[in-house]
């Protein structure tokens, strides 16, 4: 008979062990993640330059750098608990593999000294011989067999998992010491940053005396902005004018071809089958769509964000900033066909593809690549960025709209794309 008890702990010390790899592997997925964002951010503040306005957006840098070794720290801490954790099972493994080892030798101790009081030739067939019938002499033959191959299976099985899980636990701590170097190094790394940070504020206190200044270039800004949207705005409106013309105008065409003596009702129209394609596949995509940049990270996220150093002022973002090596090249996240491309003053040239009902937006482009009408594919470089005299580092502006009818919806972008 099966014994149930030793199923179920054979069960719960695999299920343990398969959920720990698992949890190991996405720690360890994050962390290259994280590691990645933090490797972008050191190359852009490598080449920021020192100019005020290079420096409000240095600061936007160095606070994500805080961020992203912040979540890295934490991403160690959680590697160094669940390789303690996996130690401490381990032990526990041992520790029941040494009793059943003890067992064992107990019971061998006392086949020794049964064999040896009975050290006669003839005991083992005395044994099988003196049954009351051959049924169950032959049992006892199979019993006395089986009985010494069980327990020498046993003890070999017992000690290649002693030395195995020994082996593993010599494992489990070097990484955790080499985890522990690491979260040092990165705990200096932290202090710098903020060191860092410190010096950053230090500058901007010198430049209070340009708050005036500040101001007034903020709402330059926030009158471009304005531009911008009415012009994206006024773009996608007009794309989807010239769409329902062309329904229009196919529907027209279609009933004047069609004999039909059916009364004449409002038509409604479907959305066509590639439109639905497309678009059933872009939100299939969501969270899992590239970034519009190779490398780069969000210096002004999407929605309300305050001013770096100017307090209580905030600016409203329909899309988000991704600061950028200088001209860096932008791409399509996703198949789609170019429905604008537009020139616009202070915002440099705008992109607008079509994707279904979605349609992404590239902006600050100082070269574009394709035309109105192009069809593009995920990655596809469709421009470069545009960047400022004196500065090394380019800003990319993206937004996702949604169209419903005549209804277009701005769309938070950081939960459509992945980095």
């Amino acid at each position: 008979m099966v014994n149930v008890s030793k199923l179920l702990l054979l069960f719960l010390l695999l299920t343990f062990g398969v959920h720990a790899q698992s949890t190991s592997e996405k720690l360890k997925r994050e962390q290259a993640r994280l590691e990645r964002k933090i490797a972008d951010t050191k190359l852009l503040l490598s080449k920021s330059k020192s100019n005020t306005e290079a420096s409000l957006n240095e600061l936007k840098m160095i606070d994500n750098q805080i961020i992203y070794r912040e979540q890295l720290l934490k991403n160690y801490d959680n590697q160094i608990r669940g390789a303690e954790l996996s130690i401490e099972k381990k032990g526990q493994e041992i520790e029941a593999l040494y009793d059943k080892i003890e067992r064992l030798k107990a019971q061998y101790k006392k086949l020794l000294i049964y064999s040896y009081k009975r050290r006669n030739k003839f005991s083992k067939m005395m044994y099988v011989v003196s049954s009351d019938s051959y049924h169950e002499a032959l049992k006892r033959k199979k019993y006395l067999e089986r009985i010494a191959e069980i327990q020498q299976k046993q003890f070999l099985v017992i000690q290649q998992n002693q030395a195995l899980i020994k082996l593993e636990i010599a494992d489990i701590e070097k990484e955790k010491t080499y985890k522990q170097k690491v979260i040092a190094e990165k705990s200096k790394e932290k202090a710098a940053i903020l060191e860092d940070k410190k010096k950053q504020e230090e500058i901007y206190i010198a430049f209070k005396a340009q708050e005036d200044q500040l101001v007034a270039k903020l709402k330059e800004e926030e009158r471009k902005k304005q531009v911008l949207r009415k012009r994206i705005n006024a773009a996608i409106q007009k794309e989807i004018a010239e769409a329902e013309a062309r329904r229009r105008k196919a529907e027209a065409a279609r009933k004047k071809n069609t004999a039909s003596t059916t009364p004449a009702t409002k038509p409604v129209f479907a959305e066509t089958k590639e439109s639905m394609r497309l678009n059933k596949s872009f939100e299939g995509n969501k969270g899992r769509l590239p970034w519009p940049v190779a490398k780069g990270t969000i210096t002004e996220k999407f929605g309300k964000n305050p001013h770096p150093t100017l307090k209580d002022v905030y600016t409203n973002n329909r899309g988000i900033d991704i600061s950028a090596p200088k001209n860096a090249q932008v791409r399509a996240v996703f198949d789609g066909g170019v429905t604008s491309v537009l020139n616009i003053p202070g915002a440099g040239k705008v992109v607008i593809i079509k994707h279904g009902n979605y349609r992404t937006v590239y902006s600050n482009l100082k070269d574009t690549y394709v035309t109105k009408g192009d069809v593009v594919t995920t990655k596809k470089v469709i421009g470069s960025l545009l960047s400022k005299d004196g500065q090394s580092v380019s800003v990319a502006h993206f937004e996702l709209h949604k169209v419903s009818g005549n209804n277009v919806e701005c769309l938070n972008p950081t939960l459509w794309v992945t980095h």
